[in-house]
């Protein structure tokens, strides 16, 4: 609580909120909010919980050259690490994920963050193409959302970086020897000689976590099932669509989505307060939507993606009887040494 980066994601999530309610009428969000039907939620977190479990399927599948961890087992990790995320700064679930995987299956936390860096290159590419699919009709829409229009930029531009820095990965996992040698290059020359031992071994164990990808069948099987995740969570935004009175259409949901997440990279408070709610309403109103009916879906929506999830993952962590403090922070400092 006393950290900068914290108050400064507060400050950033107060600013977006301010920009993304500020000019509402109360009584009309309000009474969207009080009119709509809750029960299109349900169906929408079941699909959503089959992506979180796709989620799992896909970290199992990457961590498979390292050791063979059952989804069952990895599912609990993975809400783990959402609800981490969703109430921890920094997204420090990710992390959390690493250090449990590592209590339970004895995975070394370099070679988990390995895979989970993966994983969200992969998200990355996904999100950026679900705007860069819907680039001619972004360019059609107008909207007072102050970024809307020059989304397009951002996304050529994300696009291209995401690319180069899958590719470096890529490279990375393919050459392993090689890179090894690079790293090993730099350790010795930048690295304080009490560091280097320590270094190498977290290097060697990150390049390890890197396994998966030297198949080009392993890369398109994590690229599809990334596709199905983001494909299945935008079925959640289409059941709560239905709560509320007004309808867009699947792609212009995908638009959101890839937005809304793009967006999210702003180190805001945690669960994307602020971020999430001012990008939504912007794409919805952009397309027409009465600002107070987006306005009451995008947050009804962020609670229903955010309360669930992180209701399961904190069960989930109290089954493993363990507490972030600052006992585990020193426990994931010597495992990540191990």
């Amino acid at each position: 609580m006393k950290k900068w980066q914290f108050w400064l994601g507060v400050l950033i999530s107060a600013a977006f909120l301010y920009w993304a309610l500020g000019k509402l009428n109360l009584g009309d969000f309000w009474q969207a909010v009080k009119t709509a039907n809750y029960w299109w939620i349900l169906p929408g977190i079941a699909v959503y919980f089959v992506a979180v479990w796709a989620r799992a399927w896909r970290w199992h599948y990457l961590l498979k050259p390292i050791k063979s961890i059952k989804t069952r087992v990895m599912f609990p990790v993975t809400c783990i690490g959402y609800m981490g995320n969703n109430i921890y700064p920094a997204r420090a679930g990710e992390v959390l994920r690493a250090v449990v995987l590592k209590r339970r299956e004895g995975v070394p936390v370099s070679a988990s963050l390995a895979t989970i860096i993966v994983e969200k290159f992969f998200d990355a590419v996904v999100m950026l193409g679900f705007v860069f699919v819907n680039l001619p009709e972004l360019a059609k829409l107008k909207g007072s959302s102050g970024f809307i229009g020059n989304i397009q930029q951002v996304a050529i531009i994300g696009t291209i970086l995401a690319f180069v820095i899958l590719l470096i990965f890529l490279l990375a996992a393919m050459f392993p020897l090689i890179t090894a040698r690079f790293g090993q290059w730099f350790i010795d020359r930048l690295m304080p000689g009490r560091f280097r031992e320590k270094t190498t071994g977290i290097m060697h164990k990150f390049l390890d976590g890197l396994a998966s990808l030297r198949s080009p069948a392993n890369i398109l099987m994590v690229f599809l099932t990334s596709v199905v995740i983001w494909l299945l969570e935008t079925g959640k935004y289409w059941f709560v669509m239905h709560s509320f009175n007004f309808t867009v259409s699947f792609f212009a949901l995908m638009l959101m989505n890839g937005i809304v997440n793009l967006i999210g990279i702003i180190p805001a408070a945690p669960g994307y307060i602020g971020t999430f709610d001012a990008s939504g309403i912007a794409v919805l109103t952009a397309y027409g939507v009465d600002p107070a009916v987006a306005a009451g879906y995008t947050i009804v929506l962020h609670v229903a993606l955010w309360l669930p999830i992180t209701l399961l993952g904190a069960y989930y962590m109290a089954r493993e009887g363990i507490h972030w403090s600052e006992a585990l922070r020193r426990e994931e400092d010597a495992q990540s040494s191990a």
